[in-house]
Protein backbone atom coordinates (compact mmCIF):
# COMPACT_ATOMS: atom_id res chain seq x y z
CA UNK A 1 0.00 0.00 0.00
CA UNK A 2 1.30 3.08 -0.92
CA UNK A 3 1.66 6.65 1.23
CA UNK A 4 -1.04 8.18 -0.44
CA UNK A 5 -3.38 5.54 -0.13
CA UNK A 6 -2.55 5.02 3.82
CA UNK A 7 -3.74 8.59 4.00
CA UNK A 8 -6.99 8.33 2.38
CA UNK A 9 -7.36 5.41 4.11
CA UNK A 10 -7.44 6.27 7.73
CA UNK A 11 -9.93 8.96 7.84
CA UNK A 12 -12.55 6.15 6.60
CA UNK A 13 -11.21 3.89 9.13
CA UNK A 14 -12.04 6.56 11.63
CA UNK A 15 -15.36 7.45 10.26
CA UNK A 16 -16.00 3.84 9.86
CA UNK A 17 -15.37 3.41 13.77
CA UNK A 18 -17.48 6.33 14.96
CA UNK A 19 -20.42 5.00 13.07
CA UNK A 20 -20.42 1.85 14.75
CA UNK A 21 -20.01 2.60 18.19
CA UNK A 22 -23.51 3.24 20.34
CA UNK A 23 -24.60 6.73 20.51
CA UNK A 24 -23.78 8.27 23.94
CA UNK A 25 -27.86 8.33 26.01
CA UNK A 26 -28.37 11.00 28.80
CA UNK A 27 -30.27 8.84 31.29
CA UNK A 28 -33.75 10.18 32.57
CA UNK A 29 -34.43 11.17 35.80
CA UNK A 30 -37.27 9.46 37.59
CA UNK A 31 -40.12 11.42 37.69
CA UNK A 32 -40.74 12.88 41.53
CA UNK A 33 -43.52 11.76 43.53
CA UNK A 34 -46.44 14.34 43.70
CA UNK A 35 -45.65 15.81 47.55
CA UNK A 36 -49.38 17.19 48.78
CA UNK A 37 -48.83 20.36 50.54
CA UNK A 38 -49.90 21.83 54.04
CA UNK A 39 -52.72 24.43 54.21
CA UNK A 40 -49.87 27.09 55.35
CA UNK A 41 -48.06 26.38 52.29
CA UNK A 42 -50.83 26.38 49.97
CA UNK A 43 -52.45 29.78 51.60
CA UNK A 44 -48.66 31.87 51.39
CA UNK A 45 -48.52 30.41 47.70
CA UNK A 46 -51.88 31.94 46.78
CA UNK A 47 -51.55 35.14 48.43
CA UNK A 48 -48.25 36.11 47.04
CA UNK A 49 -50.37 36.04 43.83
CA UNK A 50 -53.42 38.00 45.58
CA UNK A 51 -51.52 40.71 46.47
CA UNK A 52 -50.15 41.75 42.90
CA UNK A 53 -54.07 42.35 42.28
CA UNK A 54 -54.93 44.04 45.99
CA UNK A 55 -51.94 45.23 47.96
CA UNK A 56 -54.63 45.20 50.99
CA UNK A 57 -55.43 41.47 50.53
CA UNK A 58 -56.85 39.61 53.46
CA UNK A 59 -58.06 36.16 53.94
CA UNK A 60 -62.07 35.39 54.11
CA UNK A 61 -61.30 31.35 54.43
CA UNK A 62 -59.65 28.52 52.61
CA UNK A 63 -60.64 24.75 52.21
CA UNK A 64 -58.67 21.58 50.93
CA UNK A 65 -59.92 19.99 47.84
CA UNK A 66 -59.62 16.34 47.22
CA UNK A 67 -58.10 14.98 43.62
CA UNK A 68 -58.56 11.41 42.86
CA UNK A 69 -55.25 11.89 40.53
CA UNK A 70 -53.69 11.97 44.41
CA UNK A 71 -54.62 9.24 45.96
CA UNK A 72 -53.49 8.10 49.60
CA UNK A 73 -53.12 11.94 50.88
CA UNK A 74 -51.57 11.95 54.66
CA UNK A 75 -53.96 13.67 56.73
CA UNK A 76 -53.24 16.99 57.34
CA UNK A 77 -52.54 17.75 53.62
CA UNK A 78 -54.25 17.89 50.75
CA UNK A 79 -53.69 17.88 46.67
CA UNK A 80 -55.58 21.02 46.07
CA UNK A 81 -56.68 24.15 48.08
CA UNK A 82 -58.91 26.66 46.95
CA UNK A 83 -58.79 30.70 48.75
CA UNK A 84 -60.69 33.75 48.96
CA UNK A 85 -59.23 36.92 49.62
CA UNK A 86 -60.94 40.21 49.98
CA UNK A 87 -60.18 44.11 49.15
CA UNK A 88 -61.52 46.47 51.17
CA UNK A 89 -59.96 48.46 48.97
CA UNK A 90 -61.12 47.24 45.60
CA UNK A 91 -63.86 46.18 46.88
CA UNK A 92 -63.83 42.65 45.69
CA UNK A 93 -62.79 39.52 47.05
CA UNK A 94 -61.30 37.24 44.65
CA UNK A 95 -61.04 33.09 44.52
CA UNK A 96 -57.69 31.95 44.11
CA UNK A 97 -56.54 27.47 43.50
CA UNK A 98 -53.02 26.02 44.59
CA UNK A 99 -52.79 22.44 42.69
CA UNK A 100 -49.85 20.34 42.65
CA UNK A 101 -51.42 18.62 39.32
CA UNK A 102 -53.52 19.87 36.26
CA UNK A 103 -57.12 18.87 36.69
CA UNK A 104 -58.97 20.57 33.57
CA UNK A 105 -62.14 18.46 34.05
CA UNK A 106 -62.60 19.99 38.06
CA UNK A 107 -61.00 23.67 36.02
CA UNK A 108 -57.85 23.02 38.42
CA UNK A 109 -54.35 24.30 36.23
CA UNK A 110 -51.30 22.78 38.27
CA UNK A 111 -50.13 25.28 40.94
CA UNK A 112 -52.22 29.11 41.52
CA UNK A 113 -54.92 30.11 38.98
CA UNK A 114 -57.27 33.44 39.88
CA UNK A 115 -60.36 33.10 39.88
CA UNK A 116 -63.21 35.67 38.72
CA UNK A 117 -63.96 38.83 41.07
CA UNK A 118 -66.62 39.77 42.97
CA UNK A 119 -68.16 42.16 44.75
CA UNK A 120 -67.23 43.29 48.93
CA UNK A 121 -68.61 44.98 51.09
CA UNK A 122 -67.43 44.50 54.61
CA UNK A 123 -67.43 41.05 56.63
CA UNK A 124 -71.17 39.88 58.14
CA UNK A 125 -71.52 37.33 60.28
CA UNK A 126 -69.29 34.58 59.87
CA UNK A 127 -67.55 35.84 57.04
CA UNK A 128 -64.89 37.85 58.64
CA UNK A 129 -61.17 38.44 56.77
CA UNK A 130 -58.58 38.47 58.59
CA UNK A 131 -54.79 39.04 58.36
CA UNK A 132 -52.70 36.47 56.74
CA UNK A 133 -49.67 37.00 59.50
CA UNK A 134 -52.51 35.14 62.00
CA UNK A 135 -52.28 32.08 60.32
CA UNK A 136 -48.88 30.37 62.14
CA UNK A 137 -49.63 27.14 62.80
CA UNK A 138 -49.92 24.59 59.50
CA UNK A 139 -52.70 21.96 59.00
CA UNK A 140 -50.35 18.76 59.84
CA UNK A 141 -49.81 20.04 63.36
CA UNK A 142 -53.58 21.39 63.46
CA UNK A 143 -54.47 17.69 62.40
CA UNK A 144 -52.64 16.20 65.25
CA UNK A 145 -54.12 18.05 67.74
CA UNK A 146 -57.24 17.46 66.80
CA UNK A 147 -56.75 13.87 66.28
CA UNK A 148 -55.51 13.80 70.35
CA UNK A 149 -59.45 15.23 70.87
CA UNK A 150 -61.11 13.11 68.66
CA UNK A 151 -61.22 10.17 71.14
CA UNK A 152 -62.55 6.84 70.18
CA UNK A 153 -64.49 8.46 67.04
CA UNK A 154 -61.25 8.24 64.93
CA UNK A 155 -60.88 4.62 65.66
CA UNK A 156 -64.65 3.97 64.96
CA UNK A 157 -64.61 5.71 61.21
CA UNK A 158 -60.93 4.31 59.99
CA UNK A 159 -60.08 5.42 56.68
CA UNK A 160 -62.91 8.43 56.82
CA UNK A 161 -61.68 11.24 54.62
CA UNK A 162 -60.52 14.40 56.51
CA UNK A 163 -61.00 18.03 55.25
CA UNK A 164 -59.77 21.27 56.58
CA UNK A 165 -61.29 24.68 57.07
CA UNK A 166 -59.90 27.98 57.59
CA UNK A 167 -62.36 30.20 58.49
CA UNK A 168 -62.59 33.54 61.33
CA UNK A 169 -65.70 32.59 63.53
CA UNK A 170 -66.82 35.08 65.87
CA UNK A 171 -67.00 32.98 68.87
CA UNK A 172 -63.11 32.31 68.63
CA UNK A 173 -60.44 35.15 68.91
CA UNK A 174 -58.60 33.79 66.13
CA UNK A 175 -58.84 32.23 62.97
CA UNK A 176 -59.01 28.48 63.23
CA UNK A 177 -58.74 25.60 61.45
CA UNK A 178 -61.56 23.39 61.36
CA UNK A 179 -60.58 19.87 61.00
CA UNK A 180 -63.99 17.69 59.53
CA UNK A 181 -64.20 14.01 59.48
CA UNK A 182 -65.68 13.52 56.27
CA UNK A 183 -66.00 14.81 52.86
CA UNK A 184 -67.40 18.00 53.95
CA UNK A 185 -69.19 19.77 57.22
CA UNK A 186 -72.73 19.08 55.37
CA UNK A 187 -72.23 15.59 55.53
CA UNK A 188 -70.29 15.18 58.53
CA UNK A 189 -71.43 14.79 62.11
CA UNK A 190 -67.84 14.94 63.97
CA UNK A 191 -65.15 18.14 63.89
CA UNK A 192 -62.90 19.84 65.64
CA UNK A 193 -61.86 23.45 65.76
CA UNK A 194 -58.35 24.71 66.42
CA UNK A 195 -56.48 27.89 66.86
CA UNK A 196 -54.79 28.80 63.50
CA UNK A 197 -52.61 31.15 65.78
CA UNK A 198 -51.43 29.40 68.89
CA UNK A 199 -52.56 25.76 68.02
CA UNK A 200 -54.75 25.20 70.92
CA UNK A 201 -57.72 22.76 70.85
CA UNK A 202 -61.04 25.18 70.68
CA UNK A 203 -63.72 23.15 70.36
CA UNK A 204 -65.85 19.82 69.52
CA UNK A 205 -68.67 19.79 67.24
CA UNK A 206 -70.96 16.71 66.93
Amino acid sequence: MTRSMLLWSAPLCLLLTGCSEAPETTPKEPEKALEPATGQSGLYKMYQVARSWAPDAKVLKMNSMPLSEVPNVPPGKAAAWQATFTSDARGQSRSYTYSIVEDLPNNLHKGVFAGSEEAWSGGQGANQPFLIAAVKVDTDAAYKTALGQAGDYDKKNPGKPITLLLEKDPQFPDPVWRVVWGESVGTSNFSIFVDASTGAFQEKMR
